[in-house]
């Protein structure tokens, strides 16, 4: 510490702190500017004062140039610090794509865009325009991409349902924004990876979604598509299979939501041997408004032979009724008197909604 302090002694010995300048005179008094003499070669050079910043604004300067040097060298650490604090707060965000607030009308739909009109009027869609109005807007943002040529206005790559959601309560939507280029092939397989990791996109809309880019010859092949996507071609194959059912086929059902894989493969295997057959029967049962397993099982031509299904009521292992569907998709529920006295209604509701759900996936 002695040397250092015997070292700065020495480099600013000369050095002097510069007396305050005096009140500048009113204008009227004002002196002239002073001129500054040239320096002739061979003139002995005056003596050049040097001065040190304040290390502190609004702070007692040292009186002493090691002092003022020792100041200022705190004042670069404690900068110095601060900036390494926000490199690391920085750092946190690397890689990750901003999100703000933009009005759902600059948001423009995709051409691929996968959800049918009926996904907007089911009692899943109420709740989550429901979620979404009593939080203030969409927790889980959607992503979008700027268009080239609108400043302004942007393509919707997913999140249909949050976007329609914002859109119809009149409220902002948050939205990520993909800022790095995203070709046509890369929205699509952004759009369908969302879709099959949330598992909310129905077998209809996947084929639907499939169907069209092969059309427009986004993907040549159903090869390249699913080796595009990530998906096996069995699963491309499925979902195509569901989309490419006679329009006749589909509306016999309430909605062609309600197709699932495993009807699709049946009612294709139906077409394949009796093809004239298959679509007598639509026409007589089209409008109806049967159960899925209903309008299968007639355009099959088999509803005799269905019988009805049985699913027990449980809570907590211990079964408290039963569910009974019968063949044209009319459901009991029967509920035991002893087992459900002594049960919360909260525990009742939710035993009996996982039950319905279950057969909703089985129908």
């Amino acid at each position: 510490m002695a040397s250092t302090r015997k070292r700065l002694e020495a480099l600013t010995a000369g050095l002097s702190i510069p007396e305050p300048m005096p009140a500048a005179a009113p204008e009227s008094a004002a002196a002239p500017a002073p001129s500054i003499a040239p320096v002739l070669p061979g003139a002995a050079a005056t003596a050049v004062e040097t001065r040190f910043p304040p290390a502190q604004a609004g702070a007692l300067a040292p009186r002493t140039g090691p002092g003022q040097m020792l100041a200022f060298r705190g004042q670069m650490q404690v900068v110095e610090g601060e900036l390494a604090t926000l490199r690391e707060r920085l750092r946190q965000y690397d890689g990750s794509t901003p999100t703000r607030k933009l009005d759902p009308a600059s948001i423009r739909v995709s051409r691929w865009a996968n959800r049918h009109p009926a996904s907007f009027e089911n009692a899943e869609f109420a709740g989550l325009k429901a979620d979404i109005e009593q939080a203030g807007g969409n927790v889980q943002p959607i992503l979008v991409r700027p268009l080239p040529d609108q400043a302004g206005q942007y393509e919707l790559v997913f999140g249909h349902r949050r976007h329609r959601a914002c859109l119809e309560l009149g409220i902002p939507v948050l939205a990520a924004v993909w800022l790095d280029e995203l070709g046509d092939a890369e929205l699509f397989a952004a759009m369908d990876r969302e879709n099959r990791e949330r598992a909310d996109l129905s077998p209809y809309e996947q084929g639907v979604m499939y169907q069209r880019a092969l059309e427009e010859q986004l993907f040549p092949t159903q090869r390249q598509l699913a080796e595009k996507l990530g998906v096996s071609h069995t699963w491309v194959r499925k979902a195509l299979m569901v989309a490419q059912l006679p329009s006749a086929v589909l509306e016999c059902f309430r909605t062609p939501l309600e197709v699932q894989h495993r009807y699709a493969e049946q009612l294709n295997a139906a077409l394949d041997k009796d093809r004239r057959g298959l679509l007598k029967r639509a026409e007589k049962i089209r409008g109806q408004k049967l159960a899925p397993a209903a309008v299968v099982a007639r355009l099959l031509g088999v509803e005799a032979v269905a019988k009805p299904e049985k699913l027990a009521i449980t809570s907590d292992g211990q079964t408290v009724g039963s569910c009974l569907r019968a063949p044209d998709g009319t459901v009991t529920l029967t509920l035991l008197p002893g087992p459900v006295a002594g049960l919360p209604s909260e525990a009742l509701l939710k035993s009996v909604a996982e039950t319905l759900q279950k057969v909703k996936l089985l129908g």
